[in-house]
């Protein structure tokens, strides 16, 4: 069964964006490459249970079970050494990636309290997209009721895309709701 954004972006994105920037292959259309969801969890020294949660909301959320992060470095002030675990990864490539982001974007996007749109400026210049939300309830998967405590996220989307205006263009098409930018009008 494939994915229905997947579906998508072959009938639709593919050629609109071959049209708009005049590719002649469809090997040179920009496409999604990964999507990577991680957490900070920076109680997770003091409190295990903390990860523990955490852990499995991630694991609910992306259907795949995630990864731990270490310090790198040892910082005094934030009380952290080198190898502790201060966070949660998941790396989601293939069917699992475009069901990640259709539930994104059809059910969670739309969920966030006072939502204007997505952050037009969160391209890096290589054509990747970074975007973070607050609190991990607004995917359906998470029930509000069992949730001890609320933890943000970041997401990361990388394309094959040449330039941001590229990345935009797919991601648009794909249905991220992007701000209109007010330097544009």
């Amino acid at each position: 069964m494939v994915a229905r954004l997947l579906e998508k972006y072959r009938k639709d994105v593919v050629p609109a964006l071959a049209r708009k920037f005049s590719h002649k292959n469809a090997n040179a259309v920009p496409r999604l490459e990964k999507v990577v969801v991680s957490m900070g969890i920076g109680e997770a020294q003091k409190d295990a249970a903390r990860m523990e949660g955490a852990e499995k909301q991630l694991a609910l959320i992306t259907a795949q079970k995630s990864i731990v992060t270490l310090a790198r470095k040892s910082i005094s002030n934030f009380k952290l050494r080198r190898g502790m675990k201060v966070g949660l990864k998941v790396t989601l490539r293939g069917q699992r990636m475009w069901e990640f982001l259709d539930r994104l974007v059809t059910l969670a996007i739309p969920r966030v309290k006072d939502f204007r749109g997505l952050n037009p400026s969160g391209f890096d210049g290589r054509g990747n997209y970074n975007m973070g939300l607050v609190e991990q309830t607004v995917f359906p998967e998470i029930d509000p009721a069992t949730v001890t405590f609320t933890q943000g996220m970041n997401i990361s989307m990388q394309t094959t895309a040449r330039n941001d205006e590229e990345a935009r263009e797919l991601l648009s098409l794909l249905g991220m709701p992007f701000r209109l930018d007010e330097r544009a009008s």
